[in-house]
């Protein structure tokens, strides 16, 4: 073939023509590179290749992160992971190999990427977000995941995503709210962990945190600032009540003083809002985490406390009894798991009541099915949304919107173990959550998502809508 036929084969010619008066129109200073970047943007993107590695959590255990390269550049993504999964939500896999990383490791994941989803996913466009991910889900073939495994599948469908944005020239949020079809979005409400209990520290407090919403902030930046500077404050009060050794952190970075009643916390974190001046600014979020110390159909609140468990039993009138106590005695707005994740009879009468927003996380688990169920039932009127419980980008936003259909707050949610990826950030603002909780304002990975939303209002700049007051559904 001659090299005008080549030209005239691929319409070069008139491509490069196209660039040279580009270049002119411009009057750039530098015309190579300005008429090679034009040729790159007049090339559609396709997926080139998709490679995954073994890498570690923060808590020290494998995970899956992905390289997905198209000819636009290479996009990073890696799937986080919970303490435990449930019997409703897509499955992470792992080999099971007791002689490496104690059986937690994702080798098989990882090949899962690197053989099978990198060859059916080669030659996409990057924008078809939700072909991709079906693409991955027929690949499967599983109900939940578990061939492939969900660490691999999200993993992926992350990178993609940030590919797809790439690809569109916008903001990553801005592409999610698009894929969405969403046509505004905001910065949410951060629930900050200020103390840590349950399964997430090693002190005597069964239940699983205490956080606080600076829902009385103008503007995202300020709540962030509220949110630090009640930490550290409470970090004094701690000390001056329990000595150092009371500042050490559980998984999420919250304070774990060797405590063992939600009173005694709700105490320490009353007189940290109180010295910081923002009492009437901050409200407060507690995550029960109940199904971890339900026995039967009675409630321990004593699990965690040596040569005790068993002397402090709770029925669940008496759990609703102490929520209403709390409630009333302190500025409590949001309560999540507030019962065992089967104990739907409980959770729906104290729903009724509507003395606050209760989340649904285990009872959900960001199942479809478990939502729908609890939307018929009044069950609880917000969801707790983990994106490895899901799988896929697509099934996010589609839960999401089930949930927004139902007038349900949402919350968009880290997990104990996280990774450096800010993409829950990006994901709250396009799908206008109004709520996220990545943890305590301390520890890389859960500031990287704290600090990325901080970038995300600064480029949306006059247009930058934080939730504050309408963190939640008004009826």
């Amino acid at each position: 073939m001659s090299v005008q036929e080549y030209l005239d084969k691929h319409m070069l010619s008139r491509k490069i023509e196209d660039a040279v008066n580009a270049a002119v129109r411009a009057k750039t200073s530098d015309p190579v590179l300005f008429i090679s970047n034009h040729m790159r943007k007049a090339v559609p993107s396709v997926i080139t290749k998709v490679k995954a590695r073994q890498i570690l959590d923060s808590r020290g255990i494998p995970t899956v992160e992905v390289d997905l390269h198209t000819n636009k550049g290479v996009f990073r993504a890696s799937a986080p992971s919970g303490e435990s999964t449930g019997l409703y939500e897509a499955v992470d896999l792992r080999d099971g190999d007791k002689a490496a990383y104690l059986g937690n490791g994702v080798t098989k994941a990882v090949m899962n990427v690197n053989e099978q989803i990198s060859e059916a996913l080669i030659g996409m466009d990057p924008t078809l977000q939700s072909q991709i991910d079906q693409a991955m889900t027929d690949l499967d073939k599983s109900e939940k995941k578990g061939e492939l495994g969900a660490n691999a599948i999200l993993a992926v469908s992350i990178a993609a995503c940030k590919a797809g944005a790439a690809e569109r020239e916008v903001p990553l949020y801005k592409h999610i709210a698009d894929l969405a079809e969403r046509t505004h979005f905001n910065l949410p409400v951060p629930s900050f962990t200020l103390i840590s209990g349950g399964k997430h520290a090693g002190n005597n407090l069964a239940i699983q945190e205490i956080m606080i919403l600076p829902i009385g902030a103008n503007r995202y930046e300020e709540a962030l600032q509220i949110g630090s500077e009640t930490y550290h404050h409470l970090k004094a009060v701690i000390t001056e009540r329990y000595g150092p050794q009371g500042c050490n952190v559980g998984e999420d970075g919250g304070f774990a003083p060797n405590i063992s009643t939600l009173k005694e916390g709700m105490v320490l974190v009353k007189e940290a809002i109180d010295r910081t001046g923002y009492s009437e600014r901050i409200k407060i979020s507690v995550n029960v985490g109940a199904t971890n110390f339900c026995i039967g159909t009675k409630y321990d609140l004593d699990i965690k406390t040596p040569n005790k468990s068993g002397q402090n039993f709770k029925t669940g009138e008496d759990m609703i009894d102490l929520y209403k106590e709390l409630c009333a005695e302190y500025p409590i707005v949001s309560i999540e798991d507030p019962f065992d994740k089967e104990d739907w009879e409980h959770v729906k009468y104290f729903s009724s009541l509507d003395i606050c927003q209760v989340v649904g996380g285990d009872l959900l688990m960001s199942n479809p099915k478990r939502i729908d169920r609890a939307v018929r039932e009044s069950s609880c009127n917000a969801l707790l949304l983990k994106v490895n419980q899901v799988g896929t980008v697509t099934e996010i936003i589609e839960v999401v919107k089930q949930a927004k259909d139902a007038q349900w707050g949402v919350v968009t949610s880290h997990r104990c173990g996280e990774t450096e990826d800010s993409f829950i950030a990006d994901l709250s603002v396009g799908l206008a959550t109004s709520q996220i909780k990545a943890g305590a304002p301390c520890r890389g990975e859960r500031v990287a998502k704290y600090n990325q939303l901080l970038r995300i209002e600064e480029e949306l700049g006059d247009q930058a809508v934080y939730a504050g007051e309408d963190w939640r559904p008004s009826k």
